[in-house]
């Protein structure tokens, strides 16, 4: 499996970080059945995140001919518009996630996540905000999906089937919820695509046991309690 995961500016470290170092893993227990690579829709360049200074390197451009699965972050910035500071009284400079993701969707991103989309190879995935942008873009409507809870009414705006869930897996798409769940999402990716001893192994070097169901529109449908 060849995983692209997007940069774009004001990205979410710790959406990109999680699945990378979780991916990059399983590509060493699997002897190299799994890679993966940060790129930006611009091409090789470093991208600022959206916390403090902070910023990583995108080796190569998004290209879905390359890939198996494209990874979309979220942004890491306010939950609302910038207030004051209630020590200088100084407008604060960090910007809210809204128009950060109206940002990234201003560049080649929502083109370049379309030709993702309409290849039936490639399987697209978010982390947070990141099912925002898919959602914003055009991709989603009628899918099931989730979001950080904060964001699930948006997504549910935009035609969304949204999943209060940890990780959603609709076939050739699937989400996470908040920053952590990344962690999740790639252990779950690891299990679906290379197996479940690699995704175990995996697990236990990261110290971290998986959390909740992974959710699928399959089975029952529950009645209330």
């Amino acid at each position: 499996m060849r995983a692209q995961i997007v940069l774009f500016d004001g990205f979410d470290p710790l959406d990109v970080v999680a699945p990378y170092e979780v991916l990059y893993a399983g590509g060493t227990a699997s002897g190299g059945a799994v890679s993966v690579e940060l790129v930006s829709a611009e091409g090789p360049r470093a991208v600022v995140g959206g916390i403090g200074s902070l910023a990583l390197h995108a080796t190569a451009a998004l290209d879905p001919a390359r890939a198996d699965l494209v990874l979309v972050p979220g942004a890491a910035g306010r939950l609302e518009e910038p207030g004051h500071d209630a020590d200088t009284g100084e407008r604060r400079q960090d910007e809210p996630v809204h128009v950060l993701l109206d940002r990234a969707l201003a560049t080649d991103l929502p083109t370049l996540l379309k030709a993702a989309h309409d290849d039936p190879d490639v399987t697209l995935s978010a982390v947070c905000g990141g099912s925002i942008i898919l959602a914003l873009s055009g991709l989603l409507n009628g899918r099931y999906a989730t979001t950080h809870h904060t964001g699930l009414d948006a997504l549910a705006a935009a035609g969304v089937h949204a999943v209060n869930a940890r990780v959603v897996d609709d076939g050739d798409l699937v989400t996470a919820a908040g920053v952590t769940s990344g962690l999740d999402l790639g252990l779950h990716l690891l299990e679906r695509e290379v197996g479940p001893q690699i995704a175990h192994a995996v697990e236990e070097l990261f110290a971290h046991e998986r959390r909740g169901i992974v959710w699928r529109h399959q089975g029952h449908t529950p009645t209330a309690f």
